[in-house]
């Protein structure tokens, strides 16, 4: 039979050539000392090497110096038994590059002593480029910026301080050379500089400029919508300052500033590379931006309101932030674990550590919007089961990684159970830490002690609207400071008392546990001398261990049937994809609507529903909570799920039926579709 490549001319040796030359991924040909022979240039560019210095070159000095020893033995015994071993064997594979930096990557190997050459082919994929991969990352470095701006609106009480803030965070974030406020003047004429970084000669803080609706910033605010420009070389629509072009930005995105409605102003950032913003980056700047202009508008209300008012526009900043970031973390948190769950990437181990390092992420921001909800007291207590001594490790785990290192913390807690709100629970102990702390200035000692408590006093039991508990478990702190006198003492738990100088407390802390104690059914008790500390003390009712367990196997018991339809109704489109993805994979039948208009239609018709899924805040003018209760008079055995990131006095309407918060997981939405659907049996 003819060679059929020498019949068509064809030159085997001139399309290997090529191959390896056009080659995407790195190929190095490796003799078996680890000397380089040959290399692609896909391998140059990604080890930046120019070709001279690669060739000859021995590949542990593509090794991180800490494991260099480590990868000469592996290779000392790879060369004794060559083997061919594919990409995705192995993950964790760092390479270092010329200048010192280190990618992460994949290496396959293809040994070539079977067909007669003393060579390894060395395949080197740089996995940071999966496109799925890279956009989990940016997402989970954009919510990890939300929350550390979302950490500093909490602490921080000069608003000053908090605009200079968000350019910073905003150019770190998004890696951009320029980012800056503008804030309307009263007259809406003008803007004004009022905060921003690699601000160009022409635009010092401080300084003004005309709101022409010709320009980027005067659309937004005339528009109330973001406008992005991805090169101002082809931009129509605005004109350009000519500064802009001279400076090299060649790129802009803007967002409106707003304060109840109204745009108050823009939040602008610029660089020198075209095509620099997506869907991505509008998201995290409009979140930034709403973020900022929550503290604005704290600011302003704050030199016009008395104490009560403060503590409600803390609540309605609160309010405000978890709503918007609890369904920003809803639909990250949700898409992560629909990536987490393909197929095509469950036994990817660079793409599930990926994922659990993004979702972590997305859990800190959770646990931050809980944590400012639980200050602001909007939130409905939901009490649960909870193990007290696993809590208070946690909780003096963080506190040793955050507090002054000069104070020493210790915990001695027996093995009980409560019932209380953990959340609450933990920020009522949080406000008493962090007054210890101010206690002890020059450093001491925090405890944490929790026991099984078979009576309160009289005075404590005085303090309960409920009497029904027989036990109790009290969780006491206690601090080696100064201690207070008898007339402090005798005012710490009254609402906005401080002995706190002005702008370092808001007289809320104690009073705040005093009121979650309260309603938990509880008390609270307070003991302290003048040169020997302090110790707070929190009852809460206690719940025996075989009760529990009863309790949790009640709970668990049950599962999703096959085949459940569901009418899902959510206004928010992609959180709405998410929870879609979530019930598909658990083999329900879906129907979607977006609004209560779309539901009632649907619950109306004749088509079969088994369950109710709705949000309780549908847009404008329209609420969960009422088409539930329409649902009800047409169909009243329907099981009703409630979903919510935050809906402040909402939330009393969802008593009596199951309230899901986001962000949530997908076994948290089954385990209460579970629950809502036996229960209704």
């Amino acid at each position: 039979m003819p060679d059929r490549s020498a019949v068509s001319g064809f030159d085997d040796g001139a399309v290997f050539r090529s191959l390896f030359l056009a080659y995407p991924d790195a190929l190095l040909v490796v003799d078996l000392q680890g000397v380089i022979g040959l290399a692609n240039p896909a391998a140059l560019e990604l080890l930046g090497y120019p070709k001279h210095e690669l060739i000859g070159l021995s590949v542990d000095e593509l090794v991180p110096d800490v494991i260099r020893p480590r990868h000469a033995a592996y290779r000392h015994a790879y060369a004794a038994h060559p083997r061919t071993r594919p990409m995705g064997t192995q993950m964790d594979l760092v390479a270092k590059r010329r200048d010192g930096s280190e990618v992460m990557v994949e290496i396959a190997l293809s040994p070539l002593q079977d067909h007669g050459l003393p060579y390894v082919v060395a395949a080197i994929r740089n996995v940071g480029a999966y496109p799925r991969v890279k956009q989990a990352l940016q997402r989970a470095r954009y919510a990890e910026y939300l929350a550390q701006f979302g950490r500093h609106a909490v602490d921080a009480r000069d608003s000053k301080k908090l605009l200079d803030l968000v350019p910073k965070i905003a150019a770190e974030a998004l890696q951009v050379e320029l980012a800056k406020i503008l804030l309307l003047e009263p007259s809406g004429t003008d803007f004004r500089i009022v905060a921003g970084v690699g601000l160009l000669p022409e635009e010092a803080i401080g300084s003004g400029l005309p709101n022409e609706p010709g320009s980027p910033s005067g659309h937004v605010v005339a528009h109330g919508t973001p406008v992005l420009i991805a090169d101002y070389a082809q931009e129509q629509r605005f004109r350009i300052p000519p500064h802009y072009i001279k400076a090299g930005m060649v790129c802009e995105l803007s967002v409106p500033l707003l304060d109840r409605g109204r745009t108050i102003g823009t939040l602008a950032v610029r660089s020198r590379t075209s095509q620099r913003f997506g869907d991505e980056e509008v998201r995290f700047l409009e979140s930034l931006s709403s973020m900022l202009a929550t503290v604005l508008q704290r600011d302003s209300s704050e030199d016009a309101l008395n104490h009560a008012q403060r503590l409600e526009s803390v609540g309605q900043l609160t309010g405000g932030v978890a709503h918007d970031f609890n369904n920003l973390l809803t639909v990250i948190s949700g898409n992560l674990q629909v990536l987490e769950d393909m197929p095509a990437y469950a036994n990817d181990a660079l793409v599930q550590q990926v994922v659990s390092a993004a979702t972590r992420a997305t859990r800190r921001g959770a646990e931050l919007t809980g944590k400012l909800l639980a200050f602001s007291r909007r939130q409905v207590l939901q009490p649960s089961i909870v193990d007290v001594a696993a809590l208070l490790h946690s909780l003096t785990n963080m506190l040793r990684r955050t507090l002054d290192q000069r104070i020493a913390i210790t915990l001695d807690a027996q093995e009980v159970l409560c019932m209380a709100d953990p959340v609450q629970l933990e920020s009522a102990l949080l406000n008493v830490a962090i007054n210890a702390r101010d206690a002890m200035p020059q450093g001491g000692t925090l405890s944490f002690a929790c026991r099984s408590v078979t009576a309160l006093s009289a005075d404590l039991d005085a303090q309960r609207d409920d009497a029904r508990a027989e036990a109790f478990v009290s969780i006491a702190i206690s601090d080696t400071g100064g201690g207070m006198p008898d007339a402090i003492r005798a005012r710490a738990f009254e609402p906005f008392f401080t002995t706190k100088e002005t702008g370092r407390g808001t007289g809320l802390g104690l009073s705040t546990v005093y009121g979650f104690a309260k309603q938990s059914h509880g008390a609270v008790s307070l003991a302290s001398t003048p040169g020997e500390g302090t110790t707070v003390t929190i009852f809460l009712p206690k719940v025996e261990r075989d009760t529990a367990v009863d309790d949790g196997l009640a709970s668990a018991a049950g599962e999703v049937p096959a085949g459940l339809r569901v009418l899902l109704v959510e206004d928010d489109p992609e959180i709405r994809s998410v929870v879609g993805s979530f019930l598909a994979s658990m083999a329900c039948e879906v129907t979607e609507c977006a609004n209560g208009e779309e539901a009632m239609h649907t619950l109306a018709s004749n088509q079969d529903i088994d369950l109710l899924l709705t949000d309780i805040l549908l847009g404008v003018g329209a609420r969960g909570t009422e088409l539930a209760n329409a649902a009800h008079v047409l169909r009243p055995k329907l099981p009703v799920l409630l979903m919510s990131g935050y809906s402040g006095e909402l939330l009393h309407e969802s008593e009596g039926r199951e309230l899901l918060r986001k962000p949530f997981t997908r076994a948290d939405l089954e385990h209460a579709m579970a629950r809502v659907t036996n229960a209704a049996q």
